[in-house]
């Protein structure tokens, strides 16, 4: 849900590297390979301001090790209760853009406490004065990698879900590599995936689809599910954005993904 005009809305801002590092930053067992397109736009004055008032109590900037054998970071988990300021299932929403479904899920489930991870800072200031104005009070934000947050704040077996909507597919055989649903990153998020938790995936590209199932059917934590059959531990409702009905409209089938973490 990042925002370049077209399903670039939700996907250009799944940040994050298609290679993962070791936890051990000093021993990088991958190059680092990001995902993402640079992109600069300022915020508007009214977000630079709500910005500057409620990013210190609503966000956080993620460390960035980049890969590099030299690179120390603090890695120590978001405390998400006492950022929360309760106990309740988290959800991770990696890519989140201007945050239209995250605003709208979050809503829909308010015992559900949702981080929100981008890149980019316009559309994290969308969200954040989305919050603001909606006074809703169990989303966090996190600027930074998505693989950094992931590896970096968030504790192993602690997700009660994880979504990814829309990543870039980077079409170019050349730029596959650059994409940010690998194998290893399966692996990641099944480890920070608790028992019974979700991991929800969408995409428009028929051809991305086609590799996301292939990575996830692989990751031996990871069982695919139908949502039909039975209730999950997260809500899979997605709210269809105004840039996927272009992209729907356009002839774009959109596939959906679930798996459930195993015990």
């Amino acid at each position: 849900m990042g925002h370049d005009g077209r399903m670039h809305a939700q996907r250009g801002a799944a940040a994050t590297s298609a290679e993962l590092p070791d936890t051990d930053l000093s021993a990088p067992r991958y190059p680092r390979v990001t995902s993402f397109r640079s992109r600069r736009s300022a915020l508007s004055s009214a977000q630079q301001q709500t910005w500057e008032r409620l990013w210190p109590v609503y966000g956080l900037d993620a460390p960035r090790s980049g890969g590099h054998p030299t690179a120390t970071v603090d890695t120590s988990p978001v405390d998400t209760a006492a950022w929360f300021g309760r106990e309740a299932p988290v959800v991770l929403e990696i890519g989140c853009g201007a945050g239209t479904s995250t605003l709208a899920m979050a809503q829909g489930e308010p015992h559900v406490d949702v981080i929100a991870v981008d890149v980019y800072r316009r559309g994290l200031a969308q969200l954040l004065c989305a919050v603001a104005r909606e006074d809703v009070g169990n989303i966090r934000l996190i600027r930074g990698d998505a693989v950094d947050v992931l590896q970096h704040l968030i504790a192993p077996g602690s997700l009660a879900g994880v979504r990814v909507f829309f990543p870039d597919p980077w079409p170019k055989a050349r730029h596959h590599k650059r994409r940010l649903l690998q194998p290893a990153t399966f692996a990641l998020i099944a480890e920070r995936l608790r028992p019974g938790g979700v991991l929800h995936v969408a995409t428009d590209h028929a051809g991305y689809a086609e590799q996301i199932a292939q990575a996830g059917d692989g990751e031996p934590r990871l069982v695919r599910v139908d949502p039909g059959t039975r209730s999950l531990a997260i809500s899979v409702e997605r709210p269809t954005t105004k840039y996927e009905t272009k992209a729907r409209h356009a002839g774009s089938a959109v596939t959906e993904l679930l798996w459930e973490r195993q015990p």
